[in-house]
């Protein structure tokens, strides 16, 4: 039997690692809007875009975010940004079973206009691949409702930020901005 080095052995895995962290097809799934039956690409649809993908909850103290959320893709649609929003009720169910109220709920509530998409799952064996990809790259899975994560117009990510870190904290503001300097990749978006 062939023993392989331990050296070849990490740098190998290095390179695995390299590889997978530097993926630029996040974006390389589809979803249905919100109570809607049609699956939207993400990479057709919002590919080029500077991307703050969260997991929110209707019932959760964070809900309240919904409202600088939606301030940050008013203020900031037109040069090429979008908030996307993933309801799930992975942390103690605190999200409607019903797609239909959900959506309800945060355009009566909060006015949300950003797009969301299904409810879905973001942690564990069961999480969307979406979110297994972000977590891979990130090395950080959502603890609890609205967590986010920042992708830059190339697709690759940029920042992801806990619960606590409010939508429009300074670092996150500062960061969506300066990715917004960075130009389209060809052919996406306008």
């Amino acid at each position: 039997m062939r023993r392989i080095p331990l050296i070849s052995l990490a740098g190998l895995l290095l390179v695995a690692a390299t590889a997978f962290a530097s993926k630029t097809d996040l974006l390389d799934h589809s979803y249905r809007p919100l109570a809607g039956k049609t699956p939207v690409s993400l990479e057709k649809t919002y590919g080029g875009d500077v991307l703050l993908v969260v997991n929110t909850a209707s019932k959760c103290g964070f809900t309240p975010q919904f409202d600088a959320l939606e301030g940050l893709h008013k203020k900031y649609a037109g040069q090429g940004f979008a908030v996307l929003g993933f309801p799930s009720g992975d942390f103690k169910a605190q999200e409607f079973d019903d797609e239909k109220q959900i959506q309800e709920f945060c355009k009566l509530t909060y006015g949300v206009k950003f797009p969301m998409f299904e409810k879905v799952h973001v942690v564990g064996d069961d999480a969307t691949p979406f979110y297994k990809d972000l977590t891979a790259v990130s090395g950080d899975a959502p603890k609890w409702n609205f967590h986010k994560y920042l992708l830059g117009r190339d697709g690759r990510l940029i920042a992801s930020w806990g619960s606590k870190t409010t939508p429009d904290d300074k670092q996150i503001v500062e960061a969506i901005e300066q990715a917004l300097k960075a130009p389209r990749p060809a052919g996406k978006g306008g």
